[in-house]
């Protein structure tokens, strides 16, 4: 009855954790919750009223199918000054969410006989929108003694005559790891002689640590803006995950391929959350930047109690809100009398008896590691790694 590639697709497991976590907590169990993926703090007041104005105007019918033309001026204007990018209204489009903007593109753009370089450990959904269109992945291992960025001998080692395109996520999920413009540079190197397309997925922009500068890939030179999609949104900066909008820009000819797709799926983002949206990108960012201050504090705090596991390593990451663990020296091990042989298997362990949801990196193209989430207050991040150092001490 299926299409014969549904049998490639996975439910995702980010979603399957919370899901068991979120029906615990139904339950009356107290579970900490270290696997979602979204800001613990409410979206900016200012933005929520931007939105019950959209309301109250009655501004609820269908827009433009790529985005309020104020709302794409909004964008090239940001990208202009956050990132030195030079954009039109009619090189961007305003999906629902970064995700709906990479599935158009996958969908518009990869084919069969394609290759698309996937840098490992990668966002669950990579894998499944190249696969989907009938495009192979190509995973390049990116190191834990590398800080999970891959090298330009790795880059050029996975390229092929079927090389479509590189799909580069900085900051990472779910890693943290981000490239900065030197490193950046040398990928750029290695692909510049190629005809390789670069999506860079770019949503955890601003929410870097340690005074790490974010350089956008396609601002390393003026050659790279027919060759590049940069990816963003609101959800993660601005807390606004609900509000379901993203957005890309690119040459005319991806743009106006994506938009077709949308046109015949989707149509428009939804009207209230694009004038939310409008407020979040032109309004004031101090907010943005005392929510960076908060996860910079919380990761700090869940590294600390992450270096009292014996045997677990953890690089320190530039961005997002995850700390990526490798618990390989854990596998093997046994839990009353069961044994844990893998990272799924971990995962089950830590949410059964210590009452914490953890993502296991097998979803993440990572066997063996362990996602943590710190967008959660300090004292349930103080709870919660305290369960997991003592549900570790009990594996024998």
């Amino acid at each position: 009855m299926l299409a014969e590639r549904m049998k490639s697709v996975k439910p995702s497991p980010t979603l399957v954790v919370s899901a068991r976590a979120a029906e615990l907590a139904r339950q009356g169990v107290d579970v900490v919750n270290f696997s979602v993926g979204e800001p613990d703090f409410p979206t900016p007041q200012a933005i929520k009223q931007a939105g019950i104005r959209a309301i109250e105007q009655d501004f609820t019918r269908y827009t433009a199918s790529s985005g309020i033309p104020d709302l794409r001026r909004a964008i090239c204007d940001k990208l202009r000054r956050d990132n030195g990018l030079d954009y039109s209204p009619d090189e961007v489009i305003v999906s629902s969410g970064a995700k709906q903007c990479l599935f158009n593109l996958a969908l518009a753009m990869f084919a069969p006989g394609d290759e698309v370089i996937l840098p490992a450990p990668c966002w669950v959904s990579y894998e499944p929108q190249v696969a989907l269109p009938g495009a192979a992945p190509v995973l390049i291992e990116a190191r834990r003694e590398n800080g999970f960025r891959v090298t330009p001998e790795q880059l050029r080692g996975a390229l092929s005559p079927r090389t479509k395109a590189l799909i580069l996520n900085s900051p990472s999920n779910p890693t943290g790891a981000a490239y900065t413009r030197e490193q950046l540079a040398g990928l750029a190197a290695v692909l510049e002689p190629t005809r390789v397309f670069v999506v860079a997925d770019e949503i955890y922009e601003k929410i870097v640590y340690d005074g790490f500068v974010f350089t956008s890939f396609a601002a390393l030179g003026p050659q790279w803006k027919d060759r590049c999609l940069v990816v963003n949104g609101v959800s993660k900066s601005y807390a606004m995950t609900g509000w379901r909008i993203g957005y890309a820009a690119g040459p005319r000819a991806v743009i106006g391929a994506m938009g077709k797709i949308q046109d015949h799926s989707t149509s428009n983002a939804n009207s209230i959350a694009q004038l939310a949206a409008l407020e979040a990108i032109r309004g004031p960012q101090e907010e943005v930047e005392a929510m960076r201050r908060a996860f910079q504090e919380r990761r700090d705090l869940m590294l600390d109690w992450m270096g009292r596991i014996p045997g677990v390593a953890c690089p320190r990451p530039q961005g997002a809100f995850y700390l990526f663990a490798d618990w390989r020296a854990y596998l093997g091990r046994r839990a009353g009398g069961a044994a844990v042989a893998s990272c799924i298997d971990l995962a089950n362990y830590l949410l059964d008896e210590a009452r914490v949801a953890v993502v296991p990196g097998a979803g993440f193209c990572a066997p063996g590691h362990l996602r943590f989430s710190y967008a959660t207050s300090p004292e349930r991040i103080a709870e919660g790694m305290r369960r997991v150092l003592e549900a570790a001490e009990r594996l024998d």
